[in-house]
């Protein structure tokens, strides 16, 4: 009797610690990219609130003997943010399984869904850093960016910084021209190190066309509340020490199915809104 197509404890073990492999790989990946630095794990509920400064400024003509009027810089509350779990499932037929093989079958829906997620972080990180404060533009890709790096310098003077600038591929393909460059890839992201004063530049369809957003590395954050503890005992998820995801696998036997079911909670986000630097291509500088 064959014995290929028949799933076993140590499948099902094994299948999750893939997923979960392939998924904090991918994460440490993205942030070792973008030199983030600082992961912390909180609790599920919790709030996290992004700033932004606000400068009142004074005249700075004041005659002689006169008391100089006071400046003011405010930190104001930009955008507040609640950590909360994702829970994704998905299930493969044991029509599937049956013509491809346990492995192929489980494998290629569990990538298809690992992909899913890893495009619901990024949309939500990508789509916030647009939404930085800090506004300049140029006529051309190139003088935009070099206006966006000299708000970046000037914003973050007294300190030493990784720059980090977030581009269309069309807008950045289309300045390259028939130029060659080395390209790598994290998390489903194209990125390149060390090219046009930047420390790195991250290509992605979810900036839009037409703009570019940069920041300083440190002014990136990853918060998530860890899956592991009662949570992964409850439902015997496999996770690793970080506890970034849980996953578990799992046959349904009413509908002739094998399920994964996923658990994670992690948010990429920006300390300082004002800290971003949002510059429009196509357009005179800002002064």
């Amino acid at each position: 009797m064959a014995t290929e197509n028949i799933t076993v404890a140590k499948d099902l073990v094994a299948q999750s610690i893939d997923f979960t492999e392939q998924f904090t790989g991918s994460i440490a990946t993205l942030l070792r990219v973008m030199g983030v630095t600082r992961m912390q794990p909180m609790a599920v509920g919790s709030q996290i609130k992004i700033y932004k400064s606000e400068v009142t400024k004074a005249d700075g003509n004041v005659a002689e003997g006169e008391i100089i009027p006071l400046s003011k810089v405010t930190r104001k509350l930009a955008d507040t943010k609640e950590l909360g779990y994702k829970k994704y499932r998905k299930q493969t037929t044991a029509e599937a399984i049956q013509s491809s093989g346990f492995d192929a079958a489980v494998s290629d829906t569990d990538s298809k869904l690992l992909r899913s997620i890893q495009g619901d972080i990024k949309k939500n990180f990508f789509d916030f850093v647009q939404t930085g404060t800090t506004k300049t533009s140029g006529d051309t890709f190139q003088k935009a960016i070099a206006q966006a790096l000299g708000q970046l310098a000037i914003k973050w003077e007294d300190d030493d910084i990784q720059s980090v600038l977030f581009a269309n591929p069309i807008d950045f393909y289309t300045y390259l021209g028939d130029s060659q460059i080395s390209t790598q890839t994290a998390f489903g992201l194209t990125y390149i190190q060390n090219y046009l004063g930047f420390n790195t530049i991250i290509l992605s369809g979810a900036v839009k066309q037409g703009t570019v957003a940069v920041t300083a590395a440190d002014n990136l954050n990853y918060a998530y509340a860890s899956v592991n503890g009662n949570l992964g005992r409850a439902f015997n998820f496999v996770t690793d020490e970080t506890g970034l995801i849980g996953v578990t696998h799992n046959p349904v036997n009413d509908s002739a199915s094998y399920q994964t079911m996923v658990m994670t909670s992690g948010v990429l986000f920006p300390e300082r809104l004002d800290g971003i630097v949002v510059a429009t291509i196509g357009a005179t500088p800002s002064k």
